[in-house]
């Protein structure tokens, strides 16, 4: 049985570990809006580059010659998990659901590349049968996040010049709530051309069309890699306020667990502390009783 002195030792381990989980849970619940105010800043630049894109449209030419994804093409991946721990099942979510979809999609391991962002979601997505080409950290900071868009853009187009990739699939999770999550698929290539043909048919807000000297090209091509760098940089923001999110729930978790473990703890010594009490109590009584025998 615990002496008194252990069990308060305990008791205090416990509390250090609660104050730990619900600094850490605040830490949590910052981050998640700090990443929520940056995907919502994006909405501003996105929309400057569908305007331009909407410009381009008008000017150029009737019939948009756009790649369009086949059969059998080479396909490439990109999925985006976590560098940090204690996010509960965050990366091995993503993995499962970036391997169905890409077993859904029916292309053979020879003709996938497969990209991961996070170092923690390599080893889930190994283990749900991903063969991985090539891995990038996630950055710490929002300052970190357009490095990393830059490298994975240049390593789509190194895929394209060298293997022939036009297609281009990015799976994250996204937040759904302030502690929950769930995961996403963007399809960035082929563009849709759906999408280009709405931009172009929608209303323009002023009076006359803006005009442009750039070679049309030139442009729109700068133009859609301005929107790969928006969409991707988007998909790792909304990644890293999920994974707060995640981590947000597994604290709250933590702290239940913790509190209940404290209660337990103080129920445990105080009986003990009760224990203790009534044998010296015992032994009070018993002494006096045997100092008055022995004084009759």
């Amino acid at each position: 049985m615990e002496t008194l002195e252990e069990l308060r030792a305990r008791i205090g381990t416990a509390e250090n570990l609660r104050s730990v989980v619900k600094t850490m849970k605040g830490l949590a619940a910052i981050s998640i809006r700090h990443f929520q105010d940056a995907v919502d800043s994006l909405a501003d630049y996105h929309r400057a580059v569908e305007l331009g894109l909407q410009i381009a449209l008008r000017h150029g030419p009737e019939e948009l010659r756009l790649t369009q994804q086949t059969e059998g093409e080479l396909v490439a991946a990109a999925v985006i998990g976590s560098d940090q721990s204690m996010c509960g099942q965050f990366n091995e979510d993503i993995s499962e659901y970036a391997a169905r979809d890409l077993g859904r999609l029916g292309a053979r391991r020879e003709r996938q590349v497969i990209l991961a962002i996070g170092l923690r979601v390599t080893f889930p997505l190994e283990q749900a049968g991903v063969q991985l080409d090539e891995v990038f950290s996630v950055p710490a900071s929002l300052s970190g996040i357009c490095p990393l868009v830059e490298d994975v853009l240049l390593q789509i187009d190194q895929w394209h010049d060298e293997l022939g990739v036009d297609s281009l699939l990015v799976y994250h999770n996204r937040p759904t709530s302030r502690a929950s999550y769930g995961p996403h698929t963007r399809q960035l290539l082929p563009v849709d051309v759906r999408w280009l043909g709405d931009l172009k048919e929608r209303r323009w807000g002023g009076r006359t069309l803006p005009m442009f000297t750039v070679d049309w090209d030139t442009l729109f091509s700068a133009l859609i890699r301005q929107h790969l760098l928006v969409s991707i940089y988007r998909s790792v923001v909304e990644s890293l306020a999920a994974e707060n999110a995640s981590r947000l729930a597994s604290m709250q978790a933590a702290e239940r667990n913790i509190e209940e473990r404290v209660q337990e703890l103080r129920s445990q010594f105080h009986r003990q502390r009760q224990v203790s009490i009534t044998a010296e109590l015992l032994d009070i009584v018993g002494g006096f009783e045997a100092l008055a025998g022995a004084t009759d």
